[in-house]
């Protein structure tokens, strides 16, 4: 079986939300979907050792957040790749409290839904939420990011936790069969060309810093070598510092 077929299964990117006894909760998700009509349901799935999967279970409620596609990866690393139990990821993020009580994130949103649950099947490591729509919102007329654009274009990683996870392959490169094969090589240069400026896996969530590309959406600009980053410069990802970052083969 081949794992990379799941990633062909279109999906988007969102921020469940819930809150049980004024404890307000939220993660990233992307198993998400329609699943009626009339009336308007929708599923999603939640990892059973995610706070928000046990706090909705409590509250009965939740609200998603749809995402906007340039969402920056440090505010999809702060719902993605950090606990709950030990941060308030509510801090500095604009929302507000639905009809259903729930906590609407609002912040590079461009809709909302506010669901109650009816249903929900237990999937062994995730439990899957079916709730009925009991109001909804267009916030701005905007392209959604979905997966494919969260993985490829912005580098996006999944977490352990997610419906999606899948282990991390071996570093490119490593094994790959050179280029122009049975072709006599070039004759050698007098002056050695520079070496490119190494990649950095953080070693917390695994996340790659490539020089090549920077972070532009955090004002890191393309050819920006890790070396030169501020010395209190974080994983945009799961927050980890420098220290937790190590440099990998070129």
């Amino acid at each position: 079986m081949d794992p990379n077929s799941f990633y062909k299964i279109p999906c988007g990117m969102y921020i469940v939300s819930t809150a049980y006894d004024g404890k307000l909760n939220g993660q990233i998700a992307n198993a998400v979907v329609q699943v009626t009509a009339e009336p308007p349901k929708i599923m999603v799935s939640l990892n059973k050792q995610n706070l928000t999967c046990q706090l909705c279970q409590k509250s009965g409620v939740f609200s998603m957040t749809v995402l906007e596609k340039d969402t920056p990866m440090t505010f999809i690393g702060r719902w993605g790749f950090k606990s709950g139990r030990d941060t308030d990821k509510f801090d500095g993020v604009g929302y507000r409290m639905g009809k259903n009580g729930s906590p609407i994130v609002l912040d590079h949103a461009i809709a909302c839904f506010e669901a109650k649950v009816t249903a929900s099947l237990d999937a062994g490591t995730h439990l899957v939420l079916v709730g009925q729509v009991t109001e909804a919102e267009i916030i701005r007329d905007e392209e959604p990011m979905d997966y494919v654009y969260y993985r490829t274009v912005k580098k996006g990683l999944t977490s352990r936790f997610a419906a999606s996870y899948q282990a991390k392959p071996k570093e490119e490169g490593a094994g790959r069969e050179a280029q122009g094969a049975g072709v006599a090589p070039a004759a050698p240069m007098s002056v050695p060309p520079l070496a490119a400026p190494a990649r950095y896996r953080c070693n917390a969530c695994g996340y790659v810093y490539d020089p090549a590309l920077g972070i532009p959406d955090a004002g890191i600009k393309p050819g920006t070598a890790f070396e030169g980053l501020p010395a209190d410069w974080r994983c945009p990802v799961c927050g980890a510092g420098k220290d937790r970052f190590t440099a990998l083969p070129g």
